[in-house]
């Protein structure tokens, strides 16, 4: 029971409110190990590693108090699906390249957003990734072989 508890306190504490606690041990003048042996014992065993407490101590120590992320640089890994949908509908020729530059991100991150819509790039084109009705058979065909060996190997 106390597994499952502290499981579900580790998947519910966001890495700002776990700068809150550092913050709180560190005004408590409490050393970065000792924070990270408190915030785990209530927390959960693996939420915070002495390392990344002493990296928000040093900060705190140099005057830094700001708990939330800096913006990063580099291309975002989110895609506005919708628009990657009308970019393709209106020229399915486009390439991933292309695309990448129009949505301002990387061109496998496109490659991997076009999966998720079922497209795949056949013949120059995009197009969806459909079987074709004999296609269909012979899969179910070779799944019901597959199915039929395994009972019989039992």
């Amino acid at each position: 029971m106390d597994v499952d508890v502290d499981l579900e306190l580790e998947l519910k504490i966001s890495r700002r409110d776990l700068r809150v606690l550092l913050l709180h041990e560190f005004r408590l003048g409490h050393k970065a190990t000792e924070a990270t042996s408190n915030i785990c014992s209530t927390m959960g065993t693996d939420v915070l590693s002495i390392r990344t407490a002493q990296h928000w101590f040093n900060r705190f120590k140099n005057g830094n108090l700001e708990l939330d992320d800096l913006p990063r640089s580099g291309r975002p890994l989110e895609v506005d699906m919708d628009v990657l949908q009308q970019l393709i509908e209106e020229d399915p020729r486009l390439t991933t390249r292309c695309l990448a530059e129009r949505l301002g991100c990387s061109h496998t991150t496109v490659e991997t957003h076009l999966g998720e819509l079922g497209k795949t790039w056949k013949y120059g084109v995009w197009m969806p990734h459909d079987l074709s009705p004999h296609q269909l058979q012979h899969r179910v065909d070779a799944c019901m072989e597959l199915m039929t060996a395994h009972r019989n190997y039992q």
